[in-house]
């Protein structure tokens, strides 16, 4: 009572908290005048005095004021936008490292530009991450206007550029780029083998947008670089064919983590059919020796049982394609792991491609927290605040819209069947269309968009479908959605990243229609036709009540219910949003009380007949927030287990840091040298054991294997009476002499250089197969719940004794390479090609990709627009100097991993880049 009290006089903590940054956006306008009055030149020339300010000790807070007003009165010249308070208020959250919640429609790409340039000033790089890579390269492109007139260079990340041009783009001040690009590029950074391969800078600040989606929604998946192992594809074949055999009573499912598993009776139907098969050892399943087929097994039923075609995935092109669950995009190019998508290649009849080991991972809440300064935008985060800022410190502050929002959020209207539902969502929209008012529909799957897009053909209702199967065209069409009696189906519109406008889009109206009309008179005059008809278009849908929003049924999460809401009634426009559900709603079956519902509703509703009610949409809501609290747990633990990996990854990186910018190594070797003798004598002759105990033979073997040397260890022991400290010695005496003279005989520039390579090799070796063992004892180590203890507590203490035992498996395999190796070098070696990989964004429990957007892998990179068509093509397009005799591209910076630049879809190493 007292807090509502206080609220009521004060306002909430929020609302206090921006109130207080009025008095710098009075600041930032007392600057107006000043800034108004300056010439373009003058205006640039802001940036060189603010960055000599920095240098004699002002900090960015200081400048803040002045710098706001520049980047203001930049907006306002080059594209006639003024920045509202609000916007920078906005501005001044994202800089203090939080997340500010701003209404779809209020301008977040603008009010990013002011805190990317402040902190740009700086001169060490300013990331702004996107959800997809056509909002990377459009942001890119607007704001480099703004930014380029005030002197910063602009780059972006986007899939198929080479190590070059990311190297570029990562040292321009503000690059724009997706979540994945920059993940990957991290991974794949420290796989190289010299620093000057490496195309990212050290962490400054990043800009999270639609921070929601990127750090909540994606970081229940870690991201993961894997390359290829032996073909088992008969395997999976054979192991399908035994599943769909199975009956539903020989499994027990879980919709709502996705998991399956045998019953009694399934495990023996199952061990009957596989024996038949040939697949099993002896009669029992879980035999070790059938651990194999276990696995595949399980993959097979998860793949079979649990993965519906045209929700989960789609088959292309004889090819399985994953959906993204969160933007209904096709994802080419991703893949589940740990079998799981060559078991749905298995179901579906198509090519199956070999399976994948894991060469580098890291979640998004690990790669994210390497940032100095964290912050994001969106336009629902305060539902996630308490995760937000338990997993990244990062408060979200709300901030109020621009003008006062007028959209009607109307009751939800619950039906029993989907039938009934989808009947009388298109009987609305037919009304709706009737009278010129577009209608937004936002669906869960392609399937129900399919199922809506029958029932509208019936009612003759012209429509869009927005979804995987057309995303190419999703911007164009999300962008005319405000049209005049415009209907558009959207599978899912978290993250589209366009904005709808009432009457349509000029913009996109002109590429459209006018792509390919010369510029002069005419082309204006087709303008501003344009123009006047979206004007005009604007008139009357703000008469027939502006877009109206309808949901088919409710997300898990209240926030992508709330970013299909948010599309309608921005700036001030009016607007409309409903939800309909019904009892055949995944929510409601998996999630609801469904006791309670059925009952009511089957018993007094008729068919076709809906019911609206406030505890229906209370229920509901409970629903969600079940679910949402679930997920919350799902990403916990996945940062639980990630945290073991990234203290240890920390050590590896590190440790590859410092050799790969060490002039030598050798004090290095020498250390490892010493502690394998150390590690073979403590193992050989335990303290406080007596001699008769002591493993001579099986030293002396071990030091003649490892070291290369002969040691008389019984003489030693015999003669001398030496005791394990003193053999310790003598050992280290010969190895080091050995090597000393193996060294002489040749060049030490050429011995730096061969240890070098040989500790990165066996570095990268050992953490490869680390990951893979780490991988397995995840996915086995919630059995010891079983035993009453803690699988997280036992995962720690198992990877800990792991990491150590990889430590002293590459301590005693580079002392032995080193040692027994022969230096032969006719010629200097050059360094070592980085593995055949692929990337991925996989739940490391279940398999699960969740990968908003491609990272080119599957993809030819159009390196020269359209001239990438033909040698000679290219070669008229390429800087000076391109055109060595057979290879046009000799002289580029091209990876020798990449795909040849000539169309070929091999790679470089394996079609011109031969040929240099």
């Amino acid at each position: 009572m007292l807090g509502a009290l206080v609220k009521t006089i004060f306002g909430s903590s929020n609302e206090r908290y921006v109130k207080s940054l009025d008095k710098i956006v009075a600041q930032i306008a007392a600057f107006e005048p000043a800034m108004e009055a300056l010439s373009d030149e003058e205006l640039a020339a802001q940036t060189p005095k603010f960055r000599e300010m920095l240098a004699n000790g002002s900090t960015l807070d200081q400048i803040l004021p002045e710098a706001y007003a520049t980047v203001r009165e930049a907006s306002k010249r080059v594209f006639g936008m003024r920045h509202f308070d609000v916007q920078l208020i906005g501005g001044m959250v994202l800089h203090r490292g939080e997340i500010a919640e701003m209404r779809t429609g209020e301008g977040k790409t603008l009010v990013a530009t002011a805190p990317t340039y402040l902190n740009a000033l700086e001169g060490k790089g300013v990331h702004v991450v996107t959800v997809n890579d056509y909002l990377a390269r459009r942001d890119a492109e607007q704001m480099e206007k703004l930014h380029g007139f005030l002197g910063l260079t602009v780059g972006v990340i986007v899939p198929n550029l080479n190590e070059w041009e990311r190297r570029e783009a990562y040292g321009a001040d503000i690059t724009y780029g997706t979540n994945n690009e920059f993940g990957f590029d991290y991974l794949r950074d420290n796989m190289k083998h010299e620093r000057s391969q490496m195309v990212q800078r050290p962490f400054n600040f990043a800009i999270v947008d639609e921070v929601d989606s990127i750090l909540i929604d994606e970081a229940r998946t870690p991201l993961i670089i894997s390359g290829p192992t032996d073909d088992k594809s008969e395997l999976y074949v054979q192991v399908d064919a035994v599943v769909k055999q199975l009956s539903p009573e020989d499994y027990e499912a879980d919709e709502k983590t996705k998991n399956i598993s045998l019953t009694e009776d399934g495990v023996e139907r199952a061990e009957r059919m596989l024996e038949a098969a040939g697949l099993l050892e002896g009669s029992n399943l879980y035999d070790v020796e059938n651990t194999q087929v276990v696995h595949h097994l399980d993959q097979a039923l998860k793949a079979v049982m649990m993965f519906k075609r045209d929700t989960d995935y789609i088959v292309k092109d004889d090819k399985v394609v994953i959906i993204d669950e969160f933007t209904g995009r096709m994802m080419d190019g991703r893949r589940w792991s740990n079998g799981l998508h060559q078991a749905v290649e298995a179901k579906e009849g198509v090519k199956i491609e070999p399976e994948n080991q894991t060469l580098a991972s890291i979640t998004f809440q690990n790669y994210f927290r390497m940032y100095p300064k964290l912050s994001g935008m969106t336009g629902t985060a305060a539902t996630e605040a308490p995760e937000f800022y338990d997993i990244y410190k990062m408060n979200v502050v709300t901030i109020p819209t621009n003008v006062p929002v007028q959209r009607v959020d109307e009751e939800d209207e619950f039906y029993k069947n989907t039938l009934d539902k989808f009947a009388a969502i298109a009987k609305l929209i037919r009304e709706k269309n009737e009278i010129g008012q577009p209608v937004l529909v936002g669906t869960v799957s392609i399937e129900k968009s399919e199922l809506l897009s029958d029932f509208l053909n019936k009612e003759g209702v012209k429509h869009s479908v927005l979804n995987a199967r057309f995303h190419e065209m999703e911007a164009h069409i999300v962008a005319q959605a405000g049209s005049l009696g415009a209907v558009t189906i959207a599978t899912n519109m978290a993250g589209r990243g366009t904005d709808i406008q009432l009457g349509g889009n000029v913009e996109f109206r002109v590429e459209d229609e006018l792509r390919d009309m010369p510029e002069g008179p005419e082309r204006d005059a087709a303008i501003a036709k344009i123009k006047a008809e979206v004007g005009e278009q604007k008139r009357l849908v703000l008469e027939a009540g502006g877009l109206c929003v309808i949901g088919t049924e409710r997300h898990e999460s209240r926030r992508i219910d709330n970013q299909l809401r948010g599309r309608s009634g921005r700036q001030g426009d009016p607007g409309l949003s409903k939800f309909y559900l019904c009892l055949e709603d995944d929510l409601l079956r998996i999630f609801g009380p469904d006791t309670l519902f059925s009952r009511m509703m089957n018993s007094n509703l008729a068919d076709g007949e809906a019911i609206g009610s406030k505890w229906l949409s209370k229920a509901i809501e409970t629903a969600q927030k079940k679910v949402e609290a679930r997920n919350y747990e799902v990403r916990k633990q996945v940062v639980e287990y990630d945290d073991v990996m990234n203290d240890q990854r920390k050590v590896i990186y590190e440790q590859r840091a410092d050799i790969m910018d060490a002039e030598a190594v050798d004090d290095v070797v020498v250390d490892m040298r010493h502690d394998t003798i150390n590690a073979l004598v403590a193992d050989a002759c335990p303290a406080g054991s007596y001699p008769e105990h002591w493993q001579v033979d099986s030293l002396k073997e071990k030091v003649k294997d490892i070291l290369a040397v002969d040691a008389p260890i019984e003489a030693w022991i015999e003669e001398d009476g030496l005791e394990p400290e003193d053999i310790e010695q003598r050992i280290t005496q010969l190895a080091d002499a050995h090597m000393d003279a193996k060294m002489s005989q040749d060049d030490p520039a050429i011995w730096r250089q061969v240890e070098k390579s040989i500790l990165l090799d066996r570095l990268d070796h050992y953490w490869k197969e680390h990951l893979a063992t780490l991988d397995a004892l995840r996915q086995v180590v919630f059995l010891r719940a079983y035993a009453q203890k803690q699988p997280i507590n036992e995962y720690k203490q198992e990877a800990f004794s792991l990491f150590e035992r990889m430590l002293d498996g590459i301590r005693e395999d580079v002392t032995r390479i080193i040692s027994v190796s022969e230096l032969r070098m006719p010629e200097p070696a050059g360094l070592p090609e980085l593995p055949d990989f692929l990337t991925g964004h996989i739940d490391p429990f279940t398999g699960l990709d969740n990968s908003a957007d491609g990272d080119g892998s599957a993809q030819m990179p159009q390196l020269f627009g359209n001239l990438a068509g033909s040698p000679e093509g290219v070669a008229a397009g390429a800087p000076a100097g391109a055109g060595t005799e057979g290879n046009p591209w000799a002289d580029l910076p091209i990876s020798r991993n990449a795909p040849c630049p000539c169309g070929s879809g091999n790679k470089y190493k394996h079609c011109h880049g031969a040929l240099v």
